[in-house]
């Protein structure tokens, strides 16, 4: 009887038909769609007729993560750019290379990207060095609906060096996210790089700075999203003028001034601050960011950064209840992230001064009245605490964009470094208060 089974089970086996290889070729193009272009690549080996349909794809995804060695990377990408059908229209590239790429790779990229941009909807370009190739590829891209381009300049704390062009027809564009670029003025000595896109639903700022002026102008009829990443000690303001704006999200340290009412329609917020040492500006700015954000219903912060806002001086603190306008406050989500090496230097440093002023502080990862002094006007918020991880990302709402962390701490230590000397003027004025006391407490 077992027997008779066993060689029924085979026969099924046997006779069974590979139903996914029936499907039409535009259905299994679809279906790679989905993969990287290397898991897709892989499937050639499965028979003779999945063998060429990779090369139909109109997606290009493209990571240096995906292979072992950054040469085999670049091996894979040009392979990968000559065998392509060359009557396909290309979709999507997403085109991620970390360390410095050799520049006949990246201009043949932006070739490929060029002689293919006619319907060209999605463009995601992270490397490391000069990206002129590429600006001309997308500046008349009437189709793009989505552009994320990254520049990670060589040398150290060179943010900001590629300069963001002056004028982009994009009318298409919807979603833009930028890391390190320099935007400048135009004709009218104004700075003004988004007023071209007049369909601009969601943008990102990452670690950009200002040229040739000193206030950034956001103007937009449609944005709804601004995200901000800041890492550097860049100063400007931003004059905000997007009466559709709803999210606003930031991580980092503040260091830009928002002006006019552009944060007063924002309905969800998320902040996650950092410092990296007892500086006075950004709590302050921090705290005028709370002052304009007056109609918001949902505010996630983290605890790094309420002891931020409790660095503020003493002379403010009593006023933080008229500066705290949140009146239409539903919910308030506090993360319980690990303090940063900055931010704990920050409040130790404080906390130090003060003991040796004789007062005293808590310890509690949550500074004492903070919560109460932004609850004060909305008393009937829902509080929930959330514990997690110091390096989870703050902004769950945000598409994935290859950043690795990795590469944020290595830019924080390299930035510690070069502010080394703040540090030991620090310490130095903390050694004399100690000094000071000590003989103090023996007189």
């Amino acid at each position: 009887m077992i027997q008779h089974k066993t060689k029924k089970r085979r026969h099924d086996i046997e006779t069974t038909q590979d139903t996914l290889s029936d499907l039409p070729v535009c259905v299994l193009v679809h279906i790679l769609s989905f993969l990287n272009t290397k898991e897709a690549v892989r499937t050639s080996i499965l028979s003779k007729r999945w063998n060429r349909i990779w090369k139909y794809i109109p997606i290009l995804t493209l990571h240096y993560s995906d292979f072992s060695t950054l040469k085999s990377f670049d091996k894979f990408v040009s392979r990968v750019l000559s065998l392509r059908d060359k009557s396909i229209v290309l979709h999507a590239i997403n085109f991620d290379r970390n360390g410095s790429i050799e520049h006949d790779l990246l201009k043949r990229v932006a070739k490929y990207v060029l002689s293919r941009n006619v319907k060209l909807c999605q463009l995601g370009i992270d490397v490391k060095g000069d990206i002129a190739h590429i600006l001309p590829c997308i500046s008349s891209c009437q189709t793009l609906t989505s552009l994320k381009l990254s520049v990670n300049p060589k040398g150290r704390h060179n943010y900001g060096r590629t300069l963001f062009p002056k004028s982009l027809n994009l009318p298409a564009l919807t979603c833009l996210h930028l890391r390190n670029f320099a935007f400048c003025a135009g004709g009218d000595g104004r700075i003004e790089p988004f007023s071209a896109f007049n369909s601009l639903y969601s943008l990102t700022i990452d670690n950009c700075t200002v040229k040739d002026a000193q206030t950034l102008f956001i103007t937009s009829e449609t944005l709804v999203s601004l995200t901000m990443c800041n890492h550097c000690f860049d100063f400007y303001l931003i004059e905000l003028s997007t009466p559709s704006l709803c999210t606003f999200a930031f991580i980092g340290t503040p260091y830009q001034i928002f002006r006019g009412s552009g944060l007063s329609s924002v309905k969800q917020v998320n902040i996650d601050v950092e410092m990296l040492a007892n500086y006075p500006f950004p709590p302050m700015v921090l705290l005028s960011w709370l002052y304009a954000l007056t109609n918001t219903e949902s505010l996630t912060i983290t605890a790094s950064t309420l002891q931020v806002l409790s660095l503020v001086p003493d002379y403010v603190k009593d006023t933080l209840p008229q500066l705290c306008r949140m009146r239409s406050l539903k919910s308030l989500k506090v993360k319980l992230k690990p303090l940063s090496f900055g931010v704990s230097m920050a409040v130790k440093t404080v906390k130090l001064e003060k003991a040796l002023n004789g007062g005293f502080e808590s310890t509690s990862p949550i500074p004492y009245g903070i919560l109460e002094l932004l609850l004060k006007n909305s008393p009937s918020a829902n509080v929930d605490f959330v514990e997690c991880s110091r390096f989870e990302d703050s902004f769950e709402h945000l598409s994935p964009f290859s950043s690795s962390y990795f590469l944020r701490f290595m830019e924080e230590m390299l930035v510690l470094k070069k502010y080394t000397k703040m540090f030991k003027t620090t310490f130095d004025v903390l050694e004399r208060q100690m000094n000071e006391a000590f003989m103090l407490l023996q007189l």
